[in-house]
């Protein structure tokens, strides 16, 4: 006689149901305020994050995602705390949810320093012209297009072993990633904010010069970098907001942006009294670019 399937229980057994054809389910309670179920499922696979996907990663279809309040706030962003948890398995992990506004991008198309050489709405479409309109949904088109642009340029850099916050997912607006997080579990400052010693100081300068030589070999420019855009996690650094990338070669004013990077970090060292020479630095990332 044949043996029954391993974890067959006597019910199904005694109906004659093959427990091969059943299954069991728990049902989950409603949601509550500042609560959703999480968005991975309804992601394409381009929309999520590079494989192979970390171990904290919580991929569930019955995981729950909880607002848990507002990390930071920017002019064109805002940057929350997001608990994306799986009550069927009491797995759980805290992310950055970083959301784009309409309103913060009505000079989009102004800014063709950063957005030349890029892939734009097509010219003269129903996109091009709300964007240049700054309608409503021309500001909704080019909170989505920053929002892509800094997905993306997060997605290359991680791929190229730049110190980078994991990209979980990006959904519309709102790019989900690793939270950055300092030895005590709370979330990492910034550079700005930090008073390293001497020697994490130097230590620190040495991991950004990587970061930038690595940026341009990757062929691309942070376009914004300084003491507010890095992240000391203990003592290593991370690059963060990412949106105003751009092609170091590609876009006419990538060398440009290039040295204004290496000055910009270079003032904040030296003023912490680091012998640092940022022109050396933007010479040694100009050798890298392919």
């Amino acid at each position: 006689m044949r043996r029954p399937p391993e974890g067959a229980n006597q019910a199904d057994l005694d109906s004659g149901i093959d427990p091969r054809f059943t299954f069991s389910y728990q049902q989950i309670g409603d949601l509550a305020d500042g609560q959703r179920w999480s968005t991975w499922g309804d992601c394409e696979p381009l929309c999520r994050g590079p494989e192979p996907w970390p171990d904290w990663l919580v991929t569930d279809d019955s995981a729950v995602d909880t607002e848990l309040g507002v990390l930071k706030t920017g002019k064109e962003a805002d940057v929350f705390l997001l608990e994306r948890s799986a009550p069927l398995d009491d797995r759980s992990v805290v992310m950055a949810a970083k959301r784009y506004r309409d309103s913060g991008h009505r000079t989009f198309h102004r800014n063709a320093a950063y957005t030349e050489g890029r892939r734009l709405p097509r010219k003269g479409g129903r996109d091009a012209r709300a964007v240049a309109k700054s309608t409503a949904h021309g500001r909704a088109v080019a909170a989505g297009m920053w929002a892509r642009a800094e997905w993306e340029a997060m997605v290359r850099l991680h791929k190229a072993g730049l110190p980078v916050p994991y990209p979980v997912q990006i959904d519309g607006t709102e790019v989900l990633m690793e939270l950055v997080t300092a030895p005590d579990g709370s979330p990492a400052p910034r550079l700005a904010a930090a008073r390293p010693t001497p020697e994490l100081l130097q230590s620190l300068w040495i991991q950004l010069s990587e970061a930038v030589v690595t940026l341009a070999a990757a062929g691309l420019v942070h376009g914004d970098l300084s003491a507010y855009n890095l992240l000391v996690a203990g003592d290593r650094l991370v690059v963060i907001d990412l949106p105003q990338a751009v092609d170091v070669v590609g876009n006419p004013h990538g060398f440009e942006l290039l040295h204004r990077d290496c000055t910009n970090v270079g003032k904040w060292f030296a003023g912490r009294g680091l012998d640092v020479d940022p022109e050396e630095l933007f010479a040694t990332a100009l050798a890298h670019v392919v």
